[in-house]
């Protein structure tokens, strides 16, 4: 990843900073795949991010206090195959389990939360399960038919 050389304005007296230092990496929040602990956050890291880069990194910068940082680097999947019917190997990436310190917990977000089963007279829902349970009667089969089809013409 390509560093970019900015030149910033001299320090004068007086004059305000007009500096922003902004780092060269980004934390991807990951939902953990199997159950963790409240106090455990799972994160997608740059393979060159270091267990104190990740420490130093929530703390600064979202302050955030952190206890530990456990890291594992993941092997990517080697299971698809391109036109000419060669291997394409996802690429590895690094996974990092960040402990908050004593007493901070962290819930993952319900983003999509359960609607209610009751459907309101006169709704779209109600509509198309009338149109669905009406369409179920229609592909019953007709009893004095003994199973024919219908395009079977008696």
């Amino acid at each position: 990843m390509p560093v970019t050389r900015l030149l910033y304005p001299l320090y004068q007296l007086g004059n305000p900073q007009l500096r922003i230092f902004r780092p060269n990496w980004f934390l991807t929040l990951v939902r953990p795949g199997k159950e963790q602990p409240p106090d455990t956050v799972q994160f997608r890291i740059p393979m060159v991010m270091t267990k104190c880069d990740v420490k130093n990194y929530l703390e600064k910068i979202y302050n955030v206090p952190v206890a530990t940082v456990r890291t594992r680097i993941q092997y990517g999947s080697n299971h698809k195959r391109n036109h000419l019917n060669q291997r394409v190997k996802q690429p590895d990436y690094k996974v990092a389990y960040v402990q908050l310190a004593q007493g901070q917990t962290f819930t993952f977000p319900n983003i999509f939360p359960e609607k209610d089963s009751k459907s309101k007279e006169g709704s779209m829902e109600e509509l198309q399960e009338k149109f669905m349970e009406d369409e179920k009667q229609r592909k019953n089969l007709d009893p004095r038919r003994g199973g024919v089809t219908e395009w079977f013409g008696l």
